[in-house]
This record gives C-alpha cells, structure tokens and sequence, in this order.
C-alpha cells in the first residue's frame, strides 16, 4: 500500500501540476465568456432553488438534488484545505481560492446543463444522468463515458468514504475522546441507514444536515471574526496584497510569492467546490424538472455556497486571528492553523470546529455514495448496486480505524483522472451549454 501510494503521489506531482490547473481555470474562464457572465444571475438562481416544479419529472425535488451535491462538496476541504492553501501560499491564497470558487459556477452551470438535457429515464422511471451520459450521448465516445465512470466509482471509495470517515474519526478522537472503533462503526452504520434507501433518503438526510451544518460552522467563524473585528480591515487587505504581490514574512506567515499564492489558492478552491470534477452533476441530473437551464442555475448556487462562502469565511478567520496574535500562528501548517484560529476561543472555539468538521465528514460520505452508485450502475446494471453499497459501507467502516494515509493520494490520482473526461465534454459541448444560457 505505501508503495502504491507513493507512485500516486509521483503521478499527482504531474497530474495536479500547473497544466490541470490552468486547464481547469481555462474551462471557468472559457464557460464564463460563453454564458455571458452567467454569475450573474445568482440571485435568481438563489430564488430558483427554494422553489418547487412538482409538475415535472424526476426523482427528488430541485433543492434536494442541491442539497445531495451540497453534501459531498462541503467537506474537509471548506478547512483544512483552506488553511493548508493559506499555510503554503500566504493570506493572498485565500482570494484566489475566492476567485476559483466564483469563475467556477460557470462550469458548475455547464456540468449540471448537460446532465439534465442528456439524462435518460430508466423502465423503472429513475433518472440517470452525468458526465457519462453527456459524453455517450452529446460527445459521442462510449470510451470516455466509461472511463469517466470508472474513475469516480473507485474515487468513492477514497475520497467519499474511507478518507472521510478517517477524517471524522480523528476529529472525534482528538475533541472528545471517542473510540475510532466505535465512531467508524457508528458512521458506517448511520450511512448504511441513509444510503439503503436510495436518493430520495439521501436528498432528504442532506436537505436537513446541510443548511444545519453550515449555519453551525459559520456561526463558530462568526464568533471568531467578531473576536477580531478590530483586525479585519488589516487583514481584508494582507489577503488582497498578498494575492498580487511578493509578501515578506510577517503577521505569523512566512512569505510567499503571488505565484505559491495563486498556485495553492486556485488548487484549494477547485478541490473545495469540486467545480470541473463532474461529480455533482450526477446529482443534478436527478432533480424533478423539465428545463436544464433551471437546475443549472441551481446547481451553480453549490459552487458559491461552498467557496465564495463558507472557504472565505475560514480564509478570513485564520488569517485575522493570525494578524491578532501572530506568535501562535508563526511554523503552523494546514489543520494546526485552523484549531489555532478558533482556538483563540477557548473551549467554544474547538467545540464549533470539531463538530463542523465531523459533520462536514459525515455529509461527504452520504454525497459521493450516490455518485459511486450511479457509474457502478452505468458500467455493470443495476444488479452491482447492492454489491456496491456493501463495500462502500464497509469502506467507510475501515476508513475510520485504519491508517489510510495512502488512499488520499490515491484518491487525489483518481480525482484528476475523472476530470479529464468530464473537462473533454464541458469544451467540445460548451456551444450546447451556451445556447441553453441564451435560450435558444
């Protein structure tokens, strides 16, 4: 295992380096001229995903859906990934991060567009759809289609389960002193609960966890940020500075160049919101509607949820607790700035940041279960489906008390791999994508 993983971590040196970043941002850019700034609809877009279209088909109402792609996209990364991003790059690495997060609801748009208008409805009545099935159907390459399906069915196992549950057992170990045979046991078996009843249990656990979890993680940064208030314009500015400027070590940060802040930012950012990924569009592409441009608009809503939101408010909590206190900030790296920052308040602080990451842990784990479900049932029928929540049960199960240091460098390899595909099919039907903005 250790071996593998080190040739992982070998392929993700190449695989994650600049081309797939500037490929990734390059689709944002790219999908962002082509639907005319669809950004700016979010408002609308926001209106669009508390409202209901009964009327239409599909499996789950269109916020359960958002909700379900919520789930998986709100994870780990909302923190530690941002505060590694910051620890690597400077404070400048969480506007980047920001600004990754707002081109990407383009590509957001483009994803869940196409998974909608090329989804297909089973005898049984569900509706499939993602990636797979906009690059069988709209791309015209059944190879891609299931290499895309490959890849993210394997991924599930890492960064959906195993990793995740990992990640909660540790959070809960290291708060609370829980026993990470009993919490992996726990977690495995309310996930089993949830996911034996299919998407429309899945959406419902995830409609109710989701706004819960983040109004509770932002209420820990909220007290955080107003603990600093005195600091924020300072730190509003070293965050912006730093963005587009060579920054000399100081606020408890060692320096950075603007290339290490946009490198680490922009990295973050897309791991975060998982924007280009092709994941969440699968979720999307069970949504009770009748118009791809309706729930592209919902779905674009996740991507500045997840990053324009809740990453800038971790980027700012570190960074204005680190301008507050510098000394305690100074060799940090990753998750150790970010228990620094909130543990500026003592007792509360930790408490509001463990249980949001747990449950940021626990909601990944129900998410990306569908999305393994789907492309299992894409290559094999729907026969492998019960088979599959099996193993990605006891997954989640091992994940939490073994030492599974490699699966996230595996997982990281699998991640980029999916993306390729589904990256392919956002270029070659960008003009689908764009006509569907227009409304033509």
């Amino acid at each position: 295992m250790e071996t593998v993983g080190r040739f992982a971590k070998a392929v993700n040196g190449v695989l994650w380096g600049p081309p797939m970043l500037i490929l990734l941002i390059g689709v944002h850019i790219l999908l962002t001229i082509r639907t005319r700034g669809v950004q700016r609809h979010l408002l609308r877009a926001i209106r669009l995903s508390v409202s209901k279209d009964s009327s239409a088909e599909g499996d789950v109402s269109p916020f359960g859906a958002l909700a379900a792609s919520l789930a998986s996209t709100i994870g780990t990364g909302n923190i530690v990934g941002v505060a590694s991003a910051v620890a690597l790059g400077g404070p400048g690495a969480a506007l980047w991060c920001w600004l990754a997060g707002l081109l990407g609801m383009a590509t957001k748009y483009g994803e869940a567009f196409l998974a909608v208008k090329y989804r297909v409805k089973t005898p049984g009545g569900t509706m499939l759809g993602g990636p797979m099935y906009a690059l069988r159907s709209g791309v015209g390459s059944r190879p891609l289609a299931a290499a895309f399906a490959v890849f993210a069915a394997l991924a599930s196992f890492g960064i959906g389960s195993s990793a995740q549950a990992g990640a909660l057992s540790g959070v809960l170990n290291a708060q609370f002193g829980a026993k990470p045979f009993w919490t992996a046991l726990a977690a495995a078996a309310l996930a089993a609960l949830v996911i034996l009843g299919g998407m429309r249990s899945i959406s419902k656990v995830c409609a109710l966890l989701v706004p819960f979890m983040a109004a509770f993680y932002t209420i820990g940064c909220a007290l955080v940020l107003a603990r600093n208030a005195p600091f924020l314009g300072e730190s509003v500015s070293l965050i912006v500075r730093g963005a587009f400027a060579p920054r000399a070590a100081a606020g408890g940060f060692a320096g950075a160049s603007v290339m290490a802040a946009a490198r680490y930012g922009v990295a973050r950012g897309l791991f975060s919101n998982e924007a280009g990924l092709g994941s969440a569009p699968i979720a999307a592409a069970a949504a009770r509607t009748d118009s791809p441009e309706r729930q592209a608009l919902i779905s674009m809503t996740g991507t500045f949820w997840d990053t324009v939101v809740l990453c800038a408010l971790t980027g700012l909590t570190i960074v204005s607790s680190a301008v507050r206190g510098p000394e305690a900030f100074r060799g940090l790296s990753g998750g150790e700035l970010a228990r620094a920052a909130f543990e500026t308040i003592p007792a509360i602080g930790p408490f509001f940041l463990s249980v949001g990451l747990a449950l940021f842990a626990f909601s990944t784990i129900l998410g990306w279960s569908y999305y393994g479900e789907r492309c299992v049932e894409y290559l094999f029928g729907k026969g492998a489906i019960p088979p599959y929540k099996a193993l990605y049960t006891a997954s989640a199960f091992l994940g939490g008390v073994l030492p599974l240091g490699a699966v996230l460098d595996i997982s990281d390899t699998l991640n980029g791999l999916m993306a390729i595909p589904n990256l392919v099919s956002l270029v070659l039907l960008s003009g689908v994508v764009a006509r569907g903005a227009r409304g033509d």
